[in-house]
Parts: C-alpha cells; sequence; structure tokens
C-alpha cells in the first residue's frame, strides 16, 4: 500500500502539483484506517465472493479485480475470472480479497 501511494505522489508531483496539495493528499492517506486503506487500495487485486443461503455457501466466484457495490443496494458486480464476464448479485455475501 505504502508503494503505491507513494508512486502517486511521485506522479503528482511529476506532473506539476504544488507540494500543498501533495501533503494534503499524504495527510489525508495517513489519516485513513486501515480498512479503508486496503478498500481504496483493492484495485488489481483478485476477490473470492462466495453467496450465502440459508447461512451455508451455494455459490463461490473468483474476481479479475475490485468487487464495486450498488449505490442505494445490496447489490455488488465485477468480472468474474472464469468467464470474464459482468456478474452482478445481490443478498448475504462474503467477499475476501486473496
Amino acid at each position: 500500500m505504502k508503494k503505491l501511494i507513494l508512486s502517486a505522489l511521485v506522479f503528482i508531483a511529476s506532473a506539476g502539483v504544488s507540494l500543498v496539495c501533495i501533503v494534503s493528499i499524504s495527510v489525508g492517506f495517513a489519516s485513513c484506517t486501515d480498512a479503508q486503506q486496503a478498500k481504496f487500495g483493492g484495485y488489481g487485486q483478485t476477490f473470492k465472493i462466495e453467496v450465502l443461503s440459508g447461512g451455508q455457501v451455494v455459490r463461490t466466484y473468483k474476481s479479475t479485480g475490485k468487487v464495486l457495490s450498488e449505490s442505494k443496494s445490496d447489490g455488488y458486480y465485477f468480472t468474474e475470472m472464469g468467464t470474464m464476464k459482468l456478474v452482478e448479485i445481490s443478498g448475504d455475501v462474503i467477499i475476501t480479497e486473496e
């Protein structure tokens, strides 16, 4: 995660952004909780998505990247690794970063 932040800051600095902006961004990242940093940095990672019914896992997917949530819904969507197709699910799910 630290490498990602450092890379972003170097990129921003090379683009001519002021030192004030860089410091502000750094402080913002530093004030995030571990969970917030993991959620932000989850792009490019694979995730295991387990769909539950009656407390039992009834379907398991593996994403090619970040699992995104629908706004104002209990739904999620992602690209499934096996088929490379968009999958949209809702209900009881467990999402685990691999």
